[in-house]
C-alpha cells in the first residue's frame, strides 16, 4: 500500500513539473512572440506617427503615388500594385486605405466611384476608379531634400522614414486605429480653424480647436476634453419640420449614414418607441431623409424622440494617441498641434537652409564662371599637355580674381569650369552675367532674411496655403450646447395601463381590470393608497402596491406643478389633517407614509390637481355629544404647498362623517415664467437666458422667421427653433404685424399691416416670389421706419424718409399685398424708436390674487417633517384640500 502511494506521489510530482514547464514555456511566447506582434500593430499598421500624420500604409500609399505622378491620372489598381513595392501586405488592405484617404479630400484628387460617406455606399472596384495627387499634397507633403530614408522591408527600394508635412494634417484628418491593448481615436478638426490655430500657436497666443464632421451635422463639445481619454462629444442630425406631418433630415451624425440612420428610425418605430408612418431617402450629393409622421403626433415631440432612441444622436469618445519616438503617446490635440506646428517651422528652416546653401554655390559658381570668361583664364590651359597641367593652369589663373569669393575654390570647382562649352565663352555677356549674380544675392538675402525671422515666415506661409487652398473648407458641423432629452417626456406610449384597486395590483396585462391611461415601458407610476402610503415604481405586465388604491398616475420627475390636496385621519380614532405637497423626487419602490404613521390611519379625501388647483370642501361630522357645528366648509387655497412629509393642519378632532366637494378649484400657482435659452435654441423654465413672458393655460408664442412666415406655438419647453428665426414673443391677438417686403415680382417695396390667427399653420405673409424678400417686420403697436434712397446720376439726393406705418396703411388681412412703399430705388431701410402707447392689460377677477409657487421642502430634502408649530404662519384649526376621491 506504502509503495502504491508513493508511485501516486512521484506521480503527481511529475504532473506538477510538467505542469511548471508547461506554464514557463507560455510565458516564453508572451514575452518573446506577443510582445513583438503588439509592438508591430501598434508602430507599423494602427497608430499614426505625430510627425507626418500618416500610419505606415498611408505614408506608403502617399509615396507611391509621387513615384507615379505625371500629372495625370493613374489607376488606383495600379497604385496599389506600385505600393505592394514598400507595403508587406495585400492589395484589399491597401485599397481600403486610399480610398479613406481619397474620401477626406485634401490629399487625393479623386476620379470616379469612390464611394459615398453620406450613404455609406462603397467605392468601386480599384481597377474601375482613378486617382492623382492634388495640388495641396504636392506643396505640403513632399520635400526629398529633407526627407529621412530608410530601405523597404525587401531591401530594394528606400522609403521615406516619414514624409515631411509642412501641415498639421492629422488633426485636419483624423485617425483611427485599434491596436493591441490601445486604440486611437483623432477626430478630424476643419482645415481653416487649425490654420488659424497653427499662426496663434506661433504667434504665443491661446487657441481652442474643435472637431469638424464632413459629414456635418450639429455638435455639442462642451465635454471635449482636448481629445483627450475620457472626453466625449455629442452629434446630432440636423432635423426640421417640413410641414404638420413632415419632418426632414438634412444632415447627418458623423460615424452614420442615411442607412444606418433609417435602420435605427425603423427599428425604434417597431419597439413603439415612436410612431412613423413612412420614411423617404432622397439622398443624393446632399442629404434628405423625409420622415412621414401620423396625423395628431407633435413633430417637435418626435425630433426630441429621434434624438434620444435612434442614430440621430450619438456620443463619440475620442483618444488621442500618436506615435512619439517609436512610441505610444496620449495627448490632446492642442498639444498635437503644437508640435505638428513646430515640427512644420523645422521643416521650413531646412529647407531654407539647403535652398540657401544651393543659391550660394550657384553664386560661387556664377561669380567663378565670370572672372574665368571674364579674365580669359581658359587662354592659359592652350600650352598643358596634361590634366593636371590644365587644372593647375586655371588654378593659378584663379588666384589673383578669387579675394571676394565666399569659400575657397575647389578641384571640382575647376573641373567644372573645363566643361564650359566653347560657344558659351564666345556668346558670354559680362552685363547679363552680372545681374544674375545680383539676382542670387538678392535671393540670398531674402533666404537670410527668412531664417532670421523665421516665425513671421511660417505665419506667413500658413496664411498662404488658407488663402490659396482654403475655399470651400468652411466649418460644416455646428457647434450648439444640447439640453438633454428627458425620453420618458416624448416616448410614445403605446402600452395600456390597468389598475385593480381592491386589490392593489397595477400593470400593463390586467386588461379585465380598469384603464389608467396609455404609458410605456420606461414610465414610472406613482401610486396612492387609502390608508395613505405612497410608491412610485417601474411599468412591469402585473406589480402589487397595496389594497385599496385612491389614486395611479404616470410620474413626472421634478414636477412642481402637480399638488396633491389630502385630509387624513391620524390612527383609528384621531384626529383629522389637512395638506397641500408636491412630489418632485422619490426613490423607485420605497413606500413613503404620508400620515403620522399611526397604525389605523386613513385618507379621508385626496385630489391631484395637474396645475395646482384648490378647491372648496365641507366638512360634515358625525353627531356625538355636545358638538354643536357639525357642518363648514374649507378652502384648500388658505394652504401653502408644503413638502410632502409635513404633518399638516388640524382640521378637527372629532369624527367625520363625510367629506363632500362643493366648489372646483382654480390654479393657485403664478402664471409660468418662460425663458428662451439662445445658446441651445430651447425654452425652459429655469431662469436661463431671455424672459419670454408670463404664460397662463391658452397663451401662446408668436414666431416670425426670415422667409417671411409665422405661426403661433403653444410654449411647450420641447418645442424647436429654426436658426432663422427673427421674432420670439408672447402672442397679443390684439397687436398687429408690420412688415416691409420687397416683392420680387413687381421690384417694389411694400408695407403691410395685419393680425395673427390662433392657429399652429404656418402662413405666408410676403409674396412665394423666389425674388421677393422680407426687409423689415416688427410688433410693436405704432412702429417707425426710415427709408434712406440711392443717389441718382443727375438729381439732387433724395433725401431720407420717415414712416408712420400705423398712419401708411390701416390693418388689412394677412393674405393682402399691402401698399406700395415708393417708386425710388431704396439703399437702406432703418428701424426707428416706435411712437408711445399704454396698452391696457385686462386680468381675470379670479387671478388676481394668487398664491406663489414655494419650493417643495421637506422630506425631499431629508429635513425633518413639520410639526403643527411649523405651521403657525397658517391660519389656524382650520384646513382644506378636495377634488377626485370623497372616502
Amino acid at each position: 500500500m506504502e509503495e502504491h502511494n508513493e508511485e501516486l506521489h512521484a506521480e503527481n510530482q511529475q504532473h506538477e513539473n510538467n505542469a511548471q514547464e508547461t506554464i514557463t514555456k507560455v510565458t516564453g511566447m508572451y514575452k518573446d512572440w506577443f510582445l513583438d506582434y503588439a509592438s508591430y500593430v501598434i508602430l507599423e499598421r494602427a497608430v499614426p506617427a505625430i510627425e507626418d500624420g500618416f500610419k505606415p500604409v498611408q505614408r506608403r500609399i502617399m509615396h507611391s503615388m509621387k513615384d507615379l505622378d505625371d500629372g495625370r491620372y493613374s489607376k488606383v489598381a495600379n497604385i496599389v500594385g506600385h505600393t505592394m513595392q514598400y507595403h508587406p501586405h495585400g492589395d484589399a488592405s491597401i485599397a481600403d486605405a486610399m480610398v479613406q484617404i481619397g474620401q477626406k479630400d485634401i490629399l487625393i484628387d479623386t476620379q470616379g466611384n469612390w464611394g459615398n460617406i453620406l450613404t455609406g455606399d462603397r467605392a468601386a472596384a480599384s481597377r474601375y476608379i482613378e486617382a492623382r495627387l492634388s495640388k495641396f499634397a504636392l506643396e505640403v507633403v513632399y520635400s526629398p531634400k529633407i526627407t529621412e530614408w530608410q530601405l523597404s522591408y525587401d531591401g530594394r527600394k528606400n522609403e521615406p522614414v516619414n514624409l515631411p508635412v509642412k501641415f498639421p494634417l492629422l488633426l485636419a484628418q483624423g485617425a483611427e486605429g485599434i491596436a493591441v491593448g490601445l486604440s486611437t481615436k483623432i477626430l478630424p478638426h476643419n482645415f481653416l480653424e487649425v490654420i488659424d490655430a497653427s499662426i496663434k500657436h506661433l504667434q504665443g497666443k491661446r487657441f481652442v480647436i474643435l472637431p469638424d464632421f464632413p459629414t456635418s451635422g450639429i455638435m455639442d463639445a462642451s465635454n471635449y476634453n482636448d481629445g483627450l481619454r475620457g472626453g466625449k462629444v455629442r452629434v446630432r442630425a440636423k432635423i426640421s419640420q417640413l410641414d404638420k406631418n413632415t419632418l426632414v433630415i438634412t444632415e447627418i451624425p458623423f460615424g452614420t449614414n442615411t442607412s444606418s440612420l433609417i435602420e435605427s428610425i425603423l427599428k425604434a418605430n417597431d419597439k413603439g418607441k415612436i410612431k412613423v408612418k413612412k420614411i423617404e431617402d432622397n439622398t443624393a450629393a446632399d442629404v434628405e431623409i423625409l420622415v412621414h409622421l401620423p396625423s395628431n403626433l407633435s413633430p417637435d415631440k418626435t425630433i426630441d424622440a429621434l434624438y434620444a432612441f435612434t442614430n440621430c444622436e450619438s456620443s463619440i469618445s475620442p483618444l488621442g494617441c500618436i506615435i512619439s519616438e517609436n512610441r505610444p503617446l496620449f495627448i490632446g490635440v492642442s498639444e498635437m498641434l503644437r508640435r505638428s506646428t513646430d515640427h512644420t517651422v523645422e521643416l521650413l528652416k531646412s529647407e531654407l537652409e539647403i535652398q540657401l546653401e544651393e543659391l550660394q554655390e550657384q553664386w560661387h559658381f556664377a561669380s567663378l564662371e565670370r572672372i574665368f570668361i571674364e579674365n580669359r583664364i581658359y587662354r592659359e590651359i592652350e600650352e598643358e599637355e596634361t590634366w593636371q597641367g590644365v587644372i593647375n593652369a586655371i588654378d593659378e589663373g584663379l588666384k589673383p580674381f578669387i579675394t571676394h569669393l565666399r569659400r575657397a575654390v575647389t578641384e571640382e570647382d575647376i573641373v567644372r569650369l573645363t566643361e564650359i562649352r566653347i560657344k558659351r565663352i564666345s556668346k558670354f555677356d559680362i552685363d547679363k552675367a552680372q545681374q544674375k549674380i545680383d539676382a542670387l544675392e538678392d535671393s540670398i538675402a531674402e533666404v537670410r532674411h527668412h531664417l532670421a525671422n523665421l516665425i513671421t515666415y511660417a505665419i506667413d506661409y500658413f496664411t498662404r496655403l488658407k488663402t490659396q487652398y482654403g475655399k470651400g473648407r468652411e466649418r460644416k458641423t455646428e457647434i450648439r450646447i444640447f439640453d438633454d432629452v428627458d425620453a420618458s417626456k416624448v416616448v410614445i406610449r403605446n402600452t395600456k395601463l390597468y389598475v385593480n384597486r381592491e386589490e392593489g395590483f397595477i400593470g400593463t396585462s390586467l386588461k379585465k381590470d380598469e384603464y389608467v391611461a396609455d404609458c410605456a415601458d420606461i414610465d414610472d407610476i406613482i401610486v396612492f393608497t387609502r390608508d395613505g402610503k405612497m410608491q412610485v415604481t417601474k411599468v412591469d405586465a402585473k406589480t402589487f402596491i397595496g389594497k385599496n388604491i385612491i389614486h395611479i398616475a404616470i410620474f413626472k420627475k421634478k414636477d412642481k406643478r402637480t399638488i396633491y390636496n389630502m385630509i387624513y385621519r391620524d390612527g383609528k380614532s384621531g384626529a383629522s389633517y389637512i395638506k397641500r405637497f408636491a412630489v418632485t423626487s422619490v426613490t423607485r419602490d420605497k413606500e413613503y407614509d404620508l400620515t403620522q404613521g399611526k397604525k389605523g390611519s386613513m385618507a379621508t379625501y385626496f385630489s391631484a390637481n395637474p396645475n395646482g388647483e384648490a378647491e372648496v370642501v365641507t366638512i360634515l361630522l358625525r353627531q356625538a355629544g355636545s358638538i354643536k357645528k357639525l357642518k363648514w366648509d374649507i378652502d384648500f387655497a388658505d394652504l401653502g404647498i408644503k413638502g410632502r412629509a409635513v404633518k399638516g393642519n388640524i382640521v378637527t378632532k372629532y369624527s367625520i362623517k363625510r367629506i363632500e366637494l362643493k366648489e372646483k378649484g382654480v390654479s393657485t400657482l403664478k402664471p409660468r415664467k418662460i425663458w428662451f435659452d439662445d445658446t441651445v435654441q430651447r425654452l425652459n423654465v429655469d431662469g436661463r437666458g431671455e424672459l419670454i413672458g408670463e404664460f397662463r393655460g391658452e397663451d401662446r408664442l408668436l414666431i416670425i422667421n426670415q422667409k417671411g412666415e409665422l405661426k403661433t406655438i403653444l410654449p411647450e419647453l420641447t418645442a424647436h427653433f429654426d436658426s432663422d428665426m427673427i421674432v420670439m414673443e408672447k402672442w397679443n391677438p390684439n397687436k398687429p404685424i408690420s412688415a416691409i417686403y420687397f416683392d420680387g415680382e413687381k421690384e417694389r417695396y411694400y408695407i403691410k399691416r395685419f393680425l395673427v390667427e390662433n392657429s399652429s399653420k404656418v402662413e405666408q405673409f410676403i409674396t412665394d416670389h423666389p425674388k421677393s424678400q422680407l426687409e423689415i417686420v416688427m410688433t410693436d403697436w405704432r412702429p417707425m421706419a426710415e427709408i434712406v434712397f440711392y443717389k441718382q446720376r443727375g438729381k439732387d439726393q433724395k433725401p431720407d424718409m420717415e414712416v408712420n406705418l400705423e398712419e401708411f396703411i390701416s390693418v388689412k388681412g394677412i393674405k393682402a399685398l399691402g401698399n406700395q412703399l415708393t417708386a425710388d430705388k431704396v439703399r437702406q431701410i432703418n428701424v426707428l424708436e416706435s411712437l408711445p402707447y399704454e396698452e391696457e392689460i385686462e386680468v381675470p377677477a379670479e387671478e388676481i390674487e394668487v398664491v406663489d409657487e414655494e419650493t417643495v421642502k421637506g422630506a425631499e430634502n431629508g429635513e425633518k417633517p413639520s410639526t403643527d408649530d411649523d405651521d403657525s404662519d397658517e391660519k389656524p384649526p382650520i384646513a382644506g384640500d378636495g377634488q377626485i376621491g370623497l372616502f
